[in-house]
């Protein structure tokens, strides 16, 4: 489909509180699989629609075991922690240390609107938690214990 531009740090619609899909549309399917492409074009794990300029509840993940759809996702069981790097598309070279839950349960709609729930651990519970706190203008720069630094690259 289309690789869509990412709004990094700075732009307003990414401390936006998204809407919630009501109903599956074409516009909506062509959004999800440009979602796709362009997360997979920068290399991220995942891709909130607000990080494309689209103030709706959707959410792309790929942690290397196949795409992931979640529309109006929630939240609705997580225990344990993890604490690691983060980064994120919508502000690229940095990352911070943060800490998440190590398993999360998710509720939300597939592409056919019907519902699902996922569980996760490690990398995934990491991605859900991330992607969605996005959905509600939340970032983990807020979250990251001892600030933002600087991805040093190896050459």
């Amino acid at each position: 489909m289309a690789i869509r531009k990412i709004r990094e740090v700075g732009d307003e619609v990414l401390e936006k509180q998204c809407k919630k899909v009501d109903k599956m549309t074409i516009r909506t399917k062509i959004l999800i699989q440009d979602m796709l492409d362009t997360m997979y074009d920068a290399m991220g794990v995942g891709l909130a629609a607000p990080q494309v300029g689209i103030l709706k509840q959707i959410v792309t993940i790929d942690v290397g075991e196949g795409p992931i759809v979640l529309i109006n996702p929630e939240i609705i069981e997580s225990d344990g922690t993890q604490t690691g790097e983060e980064g994120c598309l919508s502000l690229p070279g940095k990352y911070g240390i943060v800490t998440r839950p190590s398993h999360v349960k998710v509720r939300a709609l597939n592409e056919e609107m019907e519902e699902v729930i996922w569980e996760g651990e490690g990398l995934l519970a990491r991605a859900f938690c991330h992607e969605i706190d996005h959905l509600s203008g939340q970032m983990y720069m807020r979250l990251a214990e001892d600030g933002i630094h600087d991805n040093v690259e190896e050459e």
